[in-house]
């Protein structure tokens, strides 16, 4: 197939990182793949750094004589490269594109929404979801109870495709392990817990500091905290601040940026995501499960779809997180079975089956557009 990836996203967030590394599987499973992205931004850099093809416009501009411009961009873009599948990932560009595919046609329009915030239900985007666009991917069934129930997307445009996580990459590592804890001077009966993300209220840094040091108030002095995290909307002061008065200055540690994650993910004896809101991805989640660290985590976006109810708690919780925490450390069969449980999640979210399913999604949009789907 001849695909155009559209991800005018400005960073390298879990959005551009669905959208280049589905690119990227495409690219290596022989499809041509174009990648449209903005100038000298993250997105663009990673997208070159990956050996995609690419291309740049000033997708996101409100402009109308911009605008014009880069509809005509479009235009002769189609003519020239002949898609057979444009895949929106960012709403900017996507009403442009549904023009195209309604005047034009030749080509199945595809819309992947791996943001948090939920679409209007306003008459244009019921139109441009129902009519026009002939597949919708979601990274979560929210999401997807959002398009069907409140835009009246049918079902069978509709598709649940949560990524995928490179289990080759990441994978329990003993031998990494045992140098992250002696790195650290965790002792071999420390139950060391980990939280990764950028520092960012929406994280639930703050939120899983006052879990463990409630934990350890309670007695539990075996609990230890990693924080595989570097200084973003809160910096790593704000972050030392809050272990401080914790109490858990010298029983947390803070790793920065590390070319090692694998082995400090094997390092763990169980994963936090403690997020507040959005995680419509979730690649941390994907990642400690794949090197084997069963997971508590709050029940916001994609992760009721990654994690059975009785790993899940409130967002915001403290006192929740610390009661889940403690059951995670002390009850040998509770930990075992979220393990298995979070095991057979992760067989259905390898690479190949995010290539898989992508490729399912492509071939019957194909179908709705009236076009011949590629038989390879």
């Amino acid at each position: 197939m001849r695909i155009i990836q559209v991800n005018n996203v400005r960073w390298f967030n879990a959005t551009s990182w669905y959208a280049l590394n589905l690119s990227r599987l495409l690219q290596e499973a022989g499809h041509e793949v174009l990648v449209l992205t903005l100038e000298g931004t993250a997105s663009h850099s990673k997208a070159l750094e990956m050996g995609l093809q690419v291309r740049t416009m000033d997708l996101n501009t409100s402009n109308p004589l911009r605008l014009a411009r880069v509809f005509g961009q479009l235009r002769r873009l189609v003519h020239d490269f002949r898609p057979d599948i444009v895949n929106c990932h960012r709403g900017e560009s996507f009403l442009l594109w549904g023009h195209l595919r309604f005047w034009t046609g030749g080509f199945a329009l595809v819309r992947t929404r791996g943001d948090q915030r939920l679409p209007q239900a306003s008459l244009p985007n019921r139109i441009l979801h129902r009519k026009v666009a002939d597949a919708v991917v979601v990274t979560n069934s929210a999401m997807g109870r959002h398009f069907r129930e409140r835009l009246g997307v049918p079902t069978e445009r509709v598709h649940q495709v949560l990524g995928g996580v490179d289990t080759h990459h990441f994978r329990f590592d003993a031998e990494g392990r045992r140098r992250i804890r002696r790195e650290y001077s965790f002792a071999d009966n420390d139950f060391v817990v980990g939280l990764v993300g950028r520092f960012d209220e929406v994280k639930g840094q703050r939120e899983t500091i006052q879990a463990v040091a409630a934990l350890r108030r309670q007695g539990l002095d075996r609990f230890k905290l990693m924080l595989l995290g570097f200084d973003s909307v809160t910096s790593e002061e704000q972050v030392r601040s809050w272990l401080n008065e914790s109490g858990l200055d010298s029983h947390a540690v803070i790793t920065g940026r590390r070319e090692d994650v694998p082995a400090c993910l094997s390092a763990l004896d169980g994963g936090v995501v403690a997020s507040k809101w959005s995680e419509t991805i979730a690649r941390a989640a994907l990642e400690l499960m794949a090197c084997g660290r069963p997971i508590i985590s709050t029940s916001v976006g994609v992760m009721p779809d990654l994690v059975s109810s009785h790993g899940l708690v409130p967002p915001g919780d403290v006192q929740a997180l610390a009661k889940a925490l403690a059951r995670l450390a002390g009850d040998d069969d509770y930990r075992a079975r979220l393990g298995e449980e979070q095991r057979a999640t992760l067989a259905e979210l390898t690479m190949d089956k995010f290539l898989e399913r992508s490729l399912g999604v492509y071939r019957q949009a194909l179908r709705m557009a009236g076009l011949k789907p590629d038989p390879a």
